[in-house]
């Protein structure tokens, strides 16, 4: 089973941070991620 990067708590944090309004760029350099990372 492949492990993730992230803990599950991490994950949903930024999802709420976008959907919040923050921009996914933001989100993504917060964390370290490339913008292609997340599927709008």
């Amino acid at each position: 089973m492949r492990q993730t990067r992230f803990a599950e708590a991490q994950i949903i944090g930024m999802i709420k941070e976008q959907e919040a309004g923050m921009p996914t760029a933001e989100v993504c350099r917060k964390q370290s991620l490339s913008t292609s990372s997340i599927r709008v």
